[in-house]
């Protein structure tokens, strides 16, 4: 036995939060006169004698305290984290009522009640846990059967059902995919990269402004891949006229009047919707679904793969909302690939069924990887914060100047009814309002 003021400082430390005093859980230790009090789950005051036996634990810094309580049983006085129960890998929250935990690259990031990122110390090695294999491998094909839906879905509705693309029913279609495209960009994309470039793990960056710098390339790749590609297509095709239809099935051409302007065409089948209204040439217009597509791509594999690695204690709520993801883009892309033709040409069906396997290609990547991914890795971060905010740029380009642009200043829209007009614009809204809602989880 040991006595003095040193001990007593030591078990006031101890004491401070809450003890284990003969096998049951006691807070509130304070010190009067030359006892020590605790508060027992009763609510009643349990007196603590001074005189202790200290021994040191496995940790060097840790003391554990034995003495006597009033009735003569023997106690032991410990910090309660050498007897909390330990914490679980497993990817769930450790503590569902004081941490909020959410997902970024296949990441777990959890906060404690009141933290903010950055307010502690970052964990940046690789988190085991345990994954759902069937699960997982069953998501994939479900993701493969609803991308393939909602791309083909257009295409062949167009193809069987011969329907002008400037009627209300694909107005709302394309008009949908605009605002989802719109909203992909700038709330998924772009917000996704500047998370990555922030993420402690990689550091402060010199340039503050890197995630804007590698969308604004994006932008320039997008116009000149489109602005190259057009010219150099009408290079090799002089007889591609700004009226004539390359690349696509023969079209008949309309009977008019020498003094009839292209805007005072008959409403436009499938494959001259949206162009009696400007004068851009009819190979731009297979060359911006396929930089669309592109930009699709690029961000689709990294949804696939960090959907895998996600942990068992978000993957339903991120496969349900990648669901929706996917089922929104594919009738935004299915509905721009419609537009090039009523045919379903070789490279129609190509640009179709690469954007249904993508997404599922980067999951079967994923679970190749599952047991080594490490998101918070700075290479990974760098690696998906650049496809990011690339594809943020490329899709801006898109979805700003060739879709919503196209249709409501120089397509059928610029000058359609009242009601048409009302229902496109909510249905623009629809799209932006919905996908940036889905940004809330991925």
């Amino acid at each position: 036995m040991v006595s003095g003021g040193g001990p007593l400082c030591i078990i006031g430390l101890l004491l401070s939060s809450s003890l284990l005093v003969a096998s049951q859980r006691f807070s509130d230790c304070y010190g009067r006169g030359g006892t020590v009090f605790c508060v027992g789950p009763d609510g009643n005051e349990v007196p603590v004698w001074t005189q202790v036996a200290l021994t040191q634990t496995q940790s060097p810094r840790v003391f554990a305290a034995t003495t006597d309580a009033p009735n003569g049983d023997e106690v032991q006085i410990i910090p309660v984290s050498e007897t909390s129960a330990p914490s679980s890998d497993h990817g769930g929250k450790e503590s569902q009522g004081r941490e909020n935990c959410h997902f970024h690259a296949g990441v777990e990031h959890c906060l404690g009640e009141g933290e903010s990122e950055g307010s502690a110390p970052p964990s940046c090695g690789r988190r085991d846990r345990d994954y759902n294999m069937p699960l997982r491998i069953g998501s994939l094909f479900a993701i493969l059967a609803t991308s393939a839906i909602a791309v083909f879905g257009p295409m062949l509705w167009a193809r069987f059902f011969n329907t002008s693309m400037n009627g209300m029913v694909f107005t709302i279609i394309k008009q949908f995919g605009t605002g989802i495209m719109v909203s992909t960009a700038f709330i998924h994309l772009f917000t996704h990269a500047q998370l990555m470039f922030g993420n402690p793990c990689l550091g402060t960056l010199k340039y503050e402004a890197t995630t804007g710098s590698i969308a604004m390339a994006g932008i320039f790749l997008s116009f000149l891949v489109e602005y190259a590609g057009n010219r150099f297509l009408l290079t090799r095709k002089p007889d591609c006229n700004p009226h004539a239809h390359c690349d696509v099935e023969p079209q008949p051409t309309p009977t008019k009047s020498p003094n009839e302007s292209d805007s005072e065409q008959t409403a436009p089948t499938l494959a001259n919707l949206g162009h009696h209204h400007h004068t851009l040439a009819r190979p731009d217009d297979k060359l911006s679904v396929v930089v669309m597509e592109a930009g699709i791509i690029f961000h689709s594999i990294i949804i696939g793969l960090t959907l895998v690695v996600a942990g068992d204690s978000a993957y339903i709520s991120l496969f349900i909302v990648i669901i929706f993801h996917q089922m929104f883009e594919g009738l935004a892309l299915g509905a721009r690939i419609a537009q090039l033709g009523s045919a379903l040409t070789p490279s129609k069906v190509s640009m179709a069924t690469v954007f249904a396997l993508i997404t599922p290609i980067g999951m079967a990547i994923g679970l190749g990887v599952i047991h080594r991914f490490n998101g918070n890795d700075p290479s990974t971060i760098v690696a998906i914060g650049t496809l990011d905010a690339l594809s943020a740029g490329i899709l801006s380009w898109v979805a700003l100047i060739d879709m919503w642009s196209h249709d409501w200043l120089y397509g059928d829209l610029r000058d359609a009814g009242i009601v048409k007009t009302a229902v496109g614009l909510l249905a623009l809204v629809a799209g932006m309002v919905l996908m940036g809602l889905l940004g809330k989880w991925a």
